[in-house]
């Protein structure tokens, strides 16, 4: 296969997102062999569920996971992130570990590997095989990250040694992408990318380990390598000598977009399950309706930011870096906030093993395992803290506004080009919606009381980034002790809600002359109070129907089955009259 090959059929990403939806069929309805009472008994013996691996290959969705060049589908992120919300939605770790680690893997090669080396991960993963990412040891990661290979050069190759023990699908991978250490010096030169097939590898010079239990992602076969003198040929080396952190850097902003926005249709399950127990319990009070409300708004706000950032990295490569960590950074937060709301609506019902409620448990154990834990966190932050002093001197305030096409949905961006993502500069594309978006609404606002909501929190959150540029222009950039404070760190947690809030924004005014829910600022001003909130900023009460008008939207999808995001997608999941 070559770049110019065949290309597999692509027909629309709704289309395709809503066929496998629909495949998958009602995920409540008990007699459904795809649905959640089969999935969590899948998940009580620590697999994945078989037949649910038989419908994504006979829907061929491992060519979503490859770019249009290469004979796939993958078009851009977000059209990605679409087709993978209907998995999602059911399971994270069917997600994982069918097939979005794969792309997790191919992506150095994508982005630096040779032609022969991306030409043959594309016919690995477009026939439905698999492939195993070995990644480099973090300091602050879990004891899955740990372990670290080495390589040193040998006669025209290299030879491999070192223990890996937790590798998702190290059992059934066609071929492995690992970060190997071949440089003992620290620093951005240290490791390198190398390309494996374990069925050429030496017999003597490799050892598969046995499989690990999780406590998450139970159903995902981790096991591990250990190499010992392994001889490899010199051109399993993806890229240059060296170039590993830099590549990793580059390709984790995928993974981070991608994860974060498909797993608000894992906390989507949740929501609804919460409506279905309020409603069947006649307990839809005002305070279960406030929860319900304000779930679902932080649901919209959290999909404005990730689709912004997933369309980011096809339009503002160069840009994307800072958002991407933030989102990863915050969102995931926010969801699980969300959930432990949710479960003061679902009660002891959310902890039943044999209902689509027993769902909030799984969620809760399978979300760390999926990276949005303690190690996430650290590694977002390490993007992110030393970028605040430059933007302060360099950007907010300064920078223009990015696209609008940046906040749609309808309109189409770049193909997305892996190669082309880039780890430092670019400025501050949310930063910029937020000033932009506030002086707009200072001069014209709807009318009546959520024009002037609008108007005050849009000034309040303008006012908190600027109080924050002051904050940063006291930090000397490269200052290490500064950088590394708590106090730093707390800055870094402001700037994050305030890209949010950018982003919240955005969307809506993107959306401010339309029709429909988006267009209506009840969610706005619902997500900017619970944002707000976390600030600690002084905004001005809810409209007096406020909860009540978003409540109603949330209602009418669950009745009508339509998703609780931005595409308010139908979904297989019926509804009640």
């Amino acid at each position: 296969m070559t770049e110019t090959a065949v290309r597999v059929a692509a027909p629309d990403v709704r289309r395709r997102a809503e066929r496998l939806e629909f495949r998958f069929g009602d995920p409540c309805d008990p007699a459904n062999p795809l649905g959640f009472r089969a999935l969590l008994a899948a998940d009580g013996q620590s697999e994945l569920l078989f037949a649910a691996e038989k419908l994504l290959d006979e829907e061929g969705f491992g060519a979503e996971l490859v770019p249009v060049a290469l004979g796939g589908r993958l078009r851009d992120a977000d059209q990605l992130m679409r087709m993978l919300r209907p998995v999602f939605r059911r399971d994270v770790a069917l997600a994982f570990g069918y097939g979005i680690t794969s792309l997790f893997a191919a992506a150095p090669v994508f982005a630096a590997g040779s032609p022969r080396q991306r030409e043959s991960v594309a016919k690995l993963l477009v026939a439905g095989g698999r492939a195993a990412i070995v990644h480099r040891s973090l300091a602050h990661g879990t004891a899955m990250l740990r372990g670290e290979l080495t390589a040193m050069e040998y006669s025209g190759g290299f030879v491999l040694d070192g223990r890996k023990d937790v590798v998702i699908n190290a059992e059934r991978a066609g071929a492995v992408v690992a970060y190997v250490r071949t440089d003992p010096a620290p620093g951005p030169a240290s490791h390198s990318v190398f390309l494996l097939d374990p069925a050429q590898l030496p017999a003597d010079g490799v050892r598969l380990l046995k499989r690990q239990p999780t406590t998450g992602m139970r159903g995902c076969r981790f096991a591990g390598y250990e190499f010992d003198e392994c001889e490899v040929p010199g051109d399993a080396l993806v890229g240059e000598l060296g170039a590993g952190v830099r590549l990793a850097l580059r390709t984790f902003q995928l993974n981070r977009t991608l994860i974060t926005g498909a797993v608000i249709a894992s906390v989507d399950t949740v929501l609804r399950a919460a409506v279905r127990a309020a409603l069947a319990g006649e307990t839809l009070g005002r305070r279960q309706r406030g929860v319900l409300a304000g779930v679902f708004a932080d649901l919209l706000a959290g999909d404005a930011m990730a689709t912004a950032v997933l369309r980011a990295l096809s339009l503002l490569p160069g840009a994307a870096h800072l958002a991407a960590a933030e989102l990863k950074y915050l969102v995931p937060d926010l969801l699980r906030d969300d959930l432990e709301e949710l479960a003061t609506v679902l009660g002891a019902g959310g902890y039943s093993r044999d209902t689509g409620q027993g769902m909030l448990t799984k969620l809760l154990r399978d979300l760390p395992a999926a990276g949005l834990g303690h190690a996430g966190t650290a590694s977002c932050q390490a993007v992110v803290i030393p970028q605040l002093p430059v933007l302060a001197r360099h950007f907010w305030g300064r920078e223009a506004e990015p696209p609008g096409v940046l906040f749609g949905a309808a309109e189409s961006v770049p193909h997305l080009d892996i190669g082309s993502l880039e780890v430092a500069g670019g400025g501050d594309f949310l930063a910029a919606s937020l000033t932009a978006v506030a002086a707009r609404l200072a001069g014209s606002v709807p009318e009546g009381p959520y024009g002037e909501a609008l108007r005050t929190m849009a000034a309040a959150f303008h006012a908190d980034l600027l109080a924050l540029r002051e904050a940063c222009l006291l930090i000397e950039p490269g200052d290490r002790a500064a950088l590394a404070s708590p106090a730093t760190a707390a800055l870094a947690d402001r700037h994050s809600v305030l890209s949010a809030a950018g982003a919240a924004l955005a969307r809506w005014e993107h959306h401010r002359r339309g029709a429909g829910f988006l267009a209506d600022p009840a969610w706005l001003v619902l997500a900017l109070h619970r944002y707000g909130r976390r600030l600690g900023l002084t905004l001005p009460p809810l409209p007096p129907d406020c909860v009540d008008r978003v409540a109603e939207e949330l209602l009418a999808r669950f009745r009508a089955g339509r998703s609780f995001d931005l595409h308010d997608a139908p979904l297989a999941e019926a509804g009640t009259p």
